[in-house]
């Protein structure tokens, strides 16, 4: 369990600006800000002060007020408005968590990880160069690859819209990153890290069924 300086206070969701990105698979980190803001006991409001790249609200997650973000920059610029929040706030990065999508995971599954490398992400590499370190929690929301038969390119699968022939999928994935990001508020990493391989194997059963 996290201790006391160690708590909750930031979650940063990753994805691009504009009305063209909305509900694409590389947004999975907003549309899970936005189940964040939903589930909240109160209506979130936005912080006094305010990052000039990005939109800082305060929420509530884990029963706890923290600050939730969305970079307003493009992806691989995202560490900008994170460097600037964590040094306004004093924030450590231990004390935040990175949500966003990854092609590496299978579409659904979810993976919690208390640090590492940026995996080809462009928005963790962006906030790993601006803060200097890649300690800090990220959950990945698993969007897959497209089929190599199929003719897609990466970055047409990325920034199309987040379809799948298991018409639930989107919205379970993003309910258990929900679902996830709660417990992580709440100072339970190793039990987060194992609800997200659950989440991930009740995904697998299922495809095979």
């Amino acid at each position: 369990m996290m201790n006391s300086a160690n708590c909750l206070k930031l979650v940063v969701c990753l994805g691009n600006p504009g009305r063209e990105y909305q509900n694409t698979r590389h947004n999975a980190g907003w549309m899970t800000g936005d189940k964040i803001l939903e589930a909240a006991p109160f209506a979130a409001r936005p912080a006094a002060w305010q990052p000039g790249n990005g939109a800082l609200t305060w929420t509530a997650l884990g029963g706890r007020s923290v600050l939730l973000l969305k970079p307003l920059t493009y992806m691989n610029l995202s560490g900008e408005a994170v460097a600037d929040v964590l040094a306004h706030f004093r924030i450590t990065p231990a004390e935040m968590l990175v949500i966003c999508d990854d092609l590496d995971i299978p579409e659904g599954a979810l993976r919690f990880k208390r640090n590492g490398s940026s995996g080809g992400h462009r928005g963790l590499a962006s906030i790993i160069q601006n803060l200097q370190t890649a300690d800090f929690p990220r959950l990945r929301v698993g969007i897959g690859r497209p089929r190599p038969e199929s003719g897609t390119t990466i970055v047409e699968w990325v920034l199309a819209p987040w379809v799948s022939s298991d018409t639930t999928l989107p919205c379970d994935a993003i309910g258990s990153a929900v679902q996830i990001a709660d417990t992580i508020a709440r100072g339970f990493l190793e039990k987060a890290a194992q609800e997200a391989r659950m989440a991930g194997n009740r995904r697998t059963e299922s495809n095979r069924s």
